[in-house]
């Protein structure tokens, strides 16, 4: 396995836990050829030493005693769509919040329109630990960058892990601005949501946004810092 493999997993698991996207659950994978994915181990996202070498799991084999159930939902969506590169499983506070209202962020700002019109929701509350809930979530997901679980949070995939990671921050800052504006109903004052071809306009990534955001997310991390 080429090393950048583990190394990119730690700076993504790490970078959850830096910037507020996960606590003590979460985990996150990048696809290593058609047929396997690494995954995090069972542990806080921000726990994850510079030493894991990530566990292996296999699309057509029965899940590893090692992974947590719920990386089911991983193996789902790599089986369904092999442009996927990466995947991140997290629960962050905004995007919490917004869940228990019932909601997922609309296109408010520039970083939203990655989701437009807005991101699929899960209502079911119980956590997906079965193949038959894992398939379920992953077929409401569809073609997505992001799926919402009620009260349970996220999952954002990329072409890289780089991407799902970058789509994480993206869908957090979202459901930020989402809530941030809920009180201007109370005022008459309501949001103006991106029209669908502004949402199409502004969901590029051409310069480097992505490259730029996960540098962003990795620049205080001691991997990062001593990268050669």
């Amino acid at each position: 396995m080429p090393p950048d493999r583990p190394r990119t997993l730690r700076l993504a698991a790490r970078a959850m836990a830096r910037h507020g996207l996960a606590h003590a659950y979460g985990h996150v994978s990048l696809r290593l050829n058609e047929g396997s994915f690494l995954v995090t181990p069972a542990a806080p996202l921000g726990a994850v030493t510079t030493s894991e070498a990530g566990i292996a799991v296999a699309l057509d084999a029965a899940m590893p005693d090692a992974v947590l159930p719920e990386v089911r939902i991983h193996r789902e969506i790599y089986r369904r769509r092999p442009e996927i590169g990466g995947i991140c499983r997290f629960q962050s506070p905004a995007v919490m919040a917004l869940s228990a209202l019932g909601k997922t962020p609309r296109v408010l700002h520039g970083l939203g329109a990655y989701f437009a019109p807005s991101p699929p929701f899960w209502p079911h509350t119980d956590l997906v630990r079965d193949d038959a809930s894992a398939e379920k979530v992953a077929a409401a997901m569809g073609e997505n960058a992001a799926i919402v679980l009620r009260g349970n949070g996220a999952v954002t995939v990329g072409e890289t892990l780089q991407e799902a990671a970058s789509m994480a921050f993206f869908l957090e800052d979202a459901a930020r601005m989402e809530l941030a504006l809920l009180p201007a109903s109370s005022h008459g004052l309501e949001p103006q949501p991106y029209s669908e071809e502004q949402a199409k306009r502004r969901a590029i990534k051409a310069g480097a946004l992505i490259e730029r955001m996960w540098q962003f997310l990795c620049l205080e991390d001691p991997e990062w810092k001593s990268r050669p």
